[in-house]
């Protein structure tokens, strides 16, 4: 996200997403449902499994 946006506010509002669940996401403290994941995707551009992977 950092690469792609000026600060974590303004991609927060791009997901219609609180900073706080955001964060949570993003340090792995929270799984985000399917949809949330798709959006955060798109708005980078990648894959989501360029993004997310499962470990075994």
């Amino acid at each position: 996200m950092k690469d792609y946006m000026r600060n974590s506010k303004e991609f927060c509002d791009l997901l219609g997403l609180s900073q706080s669940t955001y964060s949570q996401i993003e340090s792995n403290k929270q799984q985000g449902n399917i949809e949330t994941i798709l959006k955060i995707a798109k708005a980078l551009n990648r894959k989501v499994e360029d993004i997310w992977y499962l470990e075994d």
